[in-house]
């Protein structure tokens, strides 16, 4: 593919014992180390709007806004993927299968339930994810922190789509996601175990430890297979990886920049 870049992904991590900051899994087997990190990603975030960044984001008129109304769908050019464990779906955002248009923070205030997942793209970042809690907020994890804000705020002139069907695990009950989040509310970097604020809605949804950094266990016999779909080309390019975290933070490093790193590619098809 023409890069030769020399790692898979960028990490500056400490490493301690394990913990549930929950105690939802205190009577489970815990496997391996948690890594406790700032969220780079989402200080990336703050240093870019959506205005300032020009790829991925189709180009658009004023036209094109008052066609699909002021609060009306909006269709970006994002990266397609699917995710695998063996063989089993476990990850999907493909044009051909979802409703991938995006709409204006007022309009996702009525149609978002609490417990829902919300998905805020904008151009070379990755999406920021948050928990629908009620009364227009929001909880997230940002800069290190799992905050509750106004979901007018969080969008920040971003637009965004409800995810809930992204991941194919079974959720838990709405009032349950929320209690998952809410009990999380002002926890700082040093006392979480989630590297990006996708993984952290994702666990309050789905409640699985494997989106925790060091939440499940590196085997061999273990591996997680990501399919990039490059529009236009035909291409699927697939990678391997042997957690759900590391498949995560590689993927949303491929959102922000738009490039693969060679040896993390094991297949190539047109």
């Amino acid at each position: 593919m023409g890069n030769q870049l020399d790692r898979i992904t960028h990490l500056n991590y400490s490493e301690l014992p394990t913990g549930d900051p929950s105690g939802l899994e205190k009577d489970e087997l815990r496997v391996g180390v948690a890594y406790f990190f700032s969220d780079e990603e989402e200080e990336a975030d703050e240093r870019s709007t959506p205005s300032d960044c020009g790829f991925g984001i189709k180009e658009h008129s004023p036209a094109d806004e008052e066609d699909a109304g002021p609060g009306g769908p909006f269709s970006l050019s994002e990266l397609e993927y699917s995710a695998f464990r063996a063989h089993e779906c476990i990850f999907s955002k493909l044009r051909e299968n979802d409703d991938l248009d995006v709409h204006a923070a007022t309009t996702l205030l009525g149609v978002c339930k609490p417990g829902d997942l919300l998905e805020l793209v904008a151009a070379a970042q990755p999406p920021h994810w948050a928990v629908c809690e009620r009364d227009g907020r929001v909880i997230h994890l940002h800069k290190g922190e799992i905050r509750r804000d106004d979901l007018l705020d969080v969008c920040n002139g971003r637009r965004g789509r409800i995810a809930n069907g992204r991941y194919r695990y079974r959720p838990l009950p709405a009032d349950l996601v929320v209690q998952n989040a809410a009990g999380h509310v002002g926890l700082r970097s040093d006392e979480i175990c989630w590297t990006n604020s996708e993984s952290f809605a994702a666990w309050c949804r789905f409640g699985k430890r494997e989106f925790k950094a060091g939440g499940e266990a590196h085997s061999a016999e273990q591996q997680y297979f990501l399919k990039v779909h490059l529009a236009g080309s035909g291409q699927v390019h697939t990678l391997v990886f042997r957690s759900l975290e590391d498949m995560i933070r590689e993927r949303r490093r491929v959102d922000a920049s738009g490039i693969l790193h060679e040896q993390a590619v094991i297949r190539d098809s047109v």
